[in-house]
């Protein structure tokens, strides 16, 4: 018998089992025989009987899968890939694809064999397609140069009908005939039966992606970053009104085709880079259990005499980067705060003065700096912020300068004590720290001090001397350091915490590294730390790792590694924000969305 006392508010149930979260995952499915990428794009079946027809380099080859296993059937007349299909589960419509030469050829599966029909209009690959053999769309593609031509197949005919608003190639889409749609990039545009229609685009821009589902309820997973430097496992649903992130694909993909529907599909036919591969992956939702968990559920273990919750709040579980909005400036070095729909970007490399607001889609031009400066750091919020010392130029001297944000403007307050760069600085606009960096000479120290709101005072040091630190804290009094460097490049995976009086070593982080960015509005129990690199070094790298006030975890890559990079927000929803390539500053930002996570209740 389970005894609860002082838990107001929640209904609490015993069970043996922890309920299973209504939350779909990619799984292993059966192996394809022969491996290629680019197969039709658009309807091709089912989860459980699909049909994969073609594909590339150059291929004929057509199998048919039955939920578990795939098989070889009779090969297409013409070998081709980047086509478009439109399918059900033993009866198809291959579309044009191809390139060099650009084919407008149809062919036919009635079950057994392929039969050639009437052409499309206009020849074209990288296209997609909707419907079924009697009733289909083929629409968009590459002629070699894009187009925003729309076809409508009655059984026997091709007729062109409303072009897409813009002319694309390398898109997804799936539907029917009367109601289909067409991603590409961020675009997303729906077919009534008569015309195109713009609706919200989504979080993630990518191209050669799968997509399934109805205008109502589409998945759409993999792809290729449109810089085309990574292959990306991102999964996104449209649930009619919005794109929300989910669990990603077990690998980054692109020239993956797809089957099924929103709740129920497959991935096929992809290339990971460098190769096709003959991998197959399966999305499903689990059996409930208990019940579904929702955020803030609770329930007692009796197996394991444990109090359990489901949400966010307790840890940082696994979580997904999505695209946000670009900044108006690129730059790096700079400082960053707030939370990830309400936070500042100030100053850095190219940027020097410009200090820029997020409202979590857009980027705003605020007041500038009235001291330019980069390689220093900032805390607060929108409306209430500090940025510490710096540089006023790369290579410049340092400066001691202090200044103090309104929500309108910038006013010099306190100095530091030490002209310093790249230190590691948390807390508010009247409780916070400042702690190591670079001195005049290059030299780096481990000296630290402490912010009242009106002057700075002397502190206990650092235990290890260092610069570029990740940073992220509450108040003057919960704050934590990671990482960090000493030049020319001698990385650190150090972790630290200060609680008001001294600071305290914790478990390292997995990857040494230096002038990342962080999640810098979360306490000493919940950090995250993104990219970074070796000051002026290589490689850069895409990790990122999550502090549970214990140790750390790696997570889910960001899609582009850079270093010098800002951050703000929670553990549990960070951003990313500007940061340097490897070859070019960027205004690029990325947005952290946190999976909810079972967690055991404890008390302190």
């Amino acid at each position: 018998m389970a005894n609860y006392k002082d838990i107001k508010g929640f209904q609490i149930q015993s069970t043996s089992s922890d309920p299973v979260p209504t939350a779909a995952s990619w799984a292993s499915g059966g192996t394809m025989n022969t491996a290629r990428y680019s197969s039709g794009k658009g309807t091709t079946g089912t989860q459980g009987a699909a049909i994969a027809s073609g594909g590339g380099p150059n291929k004929a080859v057509t199998e048919q899968y039955n939920g578990s296993a795939w098989t070889e059937v009779n090969d297409l007349n013409t070998a081709r890939g980047s086509a478009a299909s439109c399918a059900t589960s033993n009866t198809a419509l291959v579309v044009a694809g191809g390139r060099s030469p650009n084919r407008a050829l149809t062919e036919k599966y009635n079950g057994t064999s392929w039969t050639e029909v009437n052409d499309l209009n206009t020849a074209r690959y990288a296209l997609a397609g909707a419907g079924t053999q009697t009733a289909g769309l083929a629409f968009a593609g590459n002629t070699p140069g894009t187009t925003a031509v729309t076809e409508s197949w009655d059984g026997t005919n091709w007729t062109e009908v409303n072009d897409l608003n813009e002319g694309v190639g390398g898109v997804s889409g799936a539907g029917t005939q009367t109601a289909a749609f067409m991603v590409y990039h961020t675009q997303h545009e729906q077919w009534n039966g008569t015309s195109w229609t713009e609706k919200a685009e989504l979080n993630t821009a990518r191209t050669h992606m799968a997509s399934v589902g109805t205008t109502t309820d589409i998945l759409t997973f993999g792809g290729e970053n449109p810089a085309g430097s990574a292959k990306l496992a991102n999964t996104e649903n449209w649930d009619g009104t919005a794109w929300t992130e989910l669990n990603d694909l077990a690998a980054g993909t692109y020239f993956n085709s797809g089957a099924g529907t929103a709740t129920s599909a497959l991935n096929f036919t992809m290339d990971p880079g460098p190769g096709a591969v003959t991998t197959t992956e399966e999305w499903s939702y689990p059996p409930i259990t208990v019940s579904g968990l929702n955020e803030g559920d609770m329930w007692f273990n009796t197996t394991t005499s444990a109090l359990k919750v489901y949400g966010t709040a307790a840890g940082i579980p696994a979580g997904t980067w999505s695209s946000g909005g670009s900044l108006n400036s690129a730059g790096y070095a700079g400082a960053g705060f707030g939370i990830q729909t309400a936070a500042l970007m100030v100053g850095g490399i190219s940027r020097t003065a410009n200090n820029e607001e997020y409202n979590g889609t857009a980027w705003t031009e605020k007041g500038d700096l009235n001291a330019g400066r980069t390689t220093f750091s900032g805390f607060g919020t929108t409306t209430a912020g500090i940025v510490v010392g710096g540089e006023n130029a790369p290579g410049s001297a340092n400066i001691a300068s202090v200044e103090s944000w309104n929500g309108t403007s910038w006013t010099e307050t306190g100095d530091i004590p030490a002209t310093t760069r790249g230190m590691g600085a948390f807390g508010t606009q009247t409780s916070g720290v400042s702690a190591g960096g670079k001195a005049p000479g290059n030299s780096v120290v481990g000296t630290a001090s402490s912010w009242d709101g009106a002057s700075w005072t002397s502190i206990s040091s650092l235990g290890q001397s260092r610069s570029g630190m990740g940073e992220a804290g509450t108040s003057g009094t919960n704050g934590i350091l990671a990482g960090g460097e000493t030049p020319p490049s001698t990385q650190y995976d150090n972790t630290e915490t200060w609680d008001g009086s001294s600071w305290s070593e914790k478990n390292n982080l997995n990857t040494a590294r230096a002038y990342m960015g962080s999640s810098t509005n979360t306490s000493s129990s919940q950090m995250l730390v993104f990219s970074g690199a070796p000051s002026g070094a290589s490689p850069i790298v895409a990790s990122v790792e999550a502090w549970n006030g214990t140790s750390w975890s790696e997570v889910n890559d960001v899609s582009t590694a850079r270093r010098s990079s800002s951050g703000a927000g929670l553990g549990s929803a960070a951003l990313m924000m500007a940061g340097y390539t490897g070859t070019a500053p960027s205004s690029a930002t990325e947005e952290w969305t946190a999976d909810a996570t079972i967690s055991t209740v404890t008390t302190s």
